[in-house]
């Protein structure tokens, strides 16, 4: 049980599901890390239940006090390393959400999802809201999991997923950022430790690695089933056309930046691929951004992505 009477909880939808919402009434006065304090372990429960959780007016206006926000909730915080998209460090362990182009959306996914070691939990801050769109939209998992075709599922869980990346000097993330390191040897490491094969290349791309990963997960608390991958992500069609083609032109299809198959090194057929996306767009839950909302989410219970958007537009992220 909550133990503040003046705190207003209620569901982000009109349908009841997905995250449940908590915002102070006496707000001037409200202390969001003593409330936080107090109710921790309510929190993790509702989280648990509900997939996520949005702190909305809770006196938070700056980076530090989101990162305070954060260390009460869940210390310990992780670097983000074998990266998939560009970031920048704010500050700690606080970082930019993925830098990419206003005009495009980021299709929904679960954090990490397209390797072996991921987080339990992210969190958004936002810091500034854009003019129009910019909303980081959600999807319940479990949901995904449900309504999945169960031929699908079945053929996707006994092969897994198969994750190609080619790392070209001046095309999409270098495997130094990617790796954080400028040291090949460190490199060799990392894929040494997580079963990555890897290739290096004198000419285009300087280095291959494939990685065999999982489709689907079960919540190591609930023991819930959630879909949890990268695939229709990963895969080149994610890309619109003009680019796709830009880029095995360039390349050729082997060398593209990243990619995705089953983990036989059979393709992922494109009905397969559209279909796992229309699921996806059947059960999105999108919700308007208020200036420093903070937004908690299982990772493994909840995906999301980002809309297009117009105007400057901020979000911090941290995740433990």
């Amino acid at each position: 049980m909550l133990s503040d009477a003046q705190m207003k909880s209620y569901f982000l939808t009109p349908e009841e599901n997905g995250p449940l919402v908590f915002e102070p009434q006496g707000k001037i006065s409200f202390d969001p890390f003593e409330w936080i304090h107090e109710n921790k372990s309510s929190l993790e429960d509702y989280l648990l239940r509900h997939g996520g959780i949005l702190l909305r007016n809770f006196n938070t206006y700056s980076l530090s006090e989101f990162n305070r926000i954060v260390q009460s909730l869940s210390p310990n915080l992780l670097d983000y390393v074998y990266r998939s998209t560009p970031r920048t460090r704010l500050g700690g362990k606080i970082y930019t959400a993925t830098e990419y182009p206003a005009d495009k959306i980021i299709p929904m996914h679960n954090e990490n999802s397209y390797s072996k070691s991921w987080p339990k939990k992210i969190f958004f801050f936002s810091v500034i809201v854009a003019a129009e769109g910019g909303e980081t939209p959600i999807t319940d998992s479990r949901k995904m999991y449900k309504k999945i075709d169960p031929r699908i599922i079945k053929k996707f869980e006994k092969h897994g997923i198969m994750y190609i990346r080619n790392y070209t000097k001046g095309i999409d993330l270098s495997w130094q950022e990617v790796f954080q390191t400028e040291e090949k040897s460190e490199v060799e490491k990392y894929c040494k430790e997580n079963d990555i094969e890897f290739e290096w290349k004198a000419g285009i791309p300087e280095l291959t690695t494939k990685q065999i990963c999982q489709a689907t997960l079960t919540h190591p608390t609930t023991g819930e089933s959630v879909w949890f991958n990268q695939a229709h992500l990963f895969h080149i069609s994610a890309l619109d056309e003009s680019s796709r083609q830009s880029l095995i032109q360039e390349l050729g299809e082997d060398n593209i930046p990243r990619n995705a198959a089953y983990g036989n090194g059979e393709a992922l057929e494109d009905d397969v691929l559209e279909h796992i996306r229309e699921v996806y767009r059947q059960e999105k839950i999108k919700f308007k951004w208020n200036k420093g909302d903070i937004l908690m989410l299982d990772n493994l219970l909840m995906a999301h992505g980002r809309e297009a958007y117009r105007g400057e537009r901020k979000v911090a992220v941290a995740m433990s």
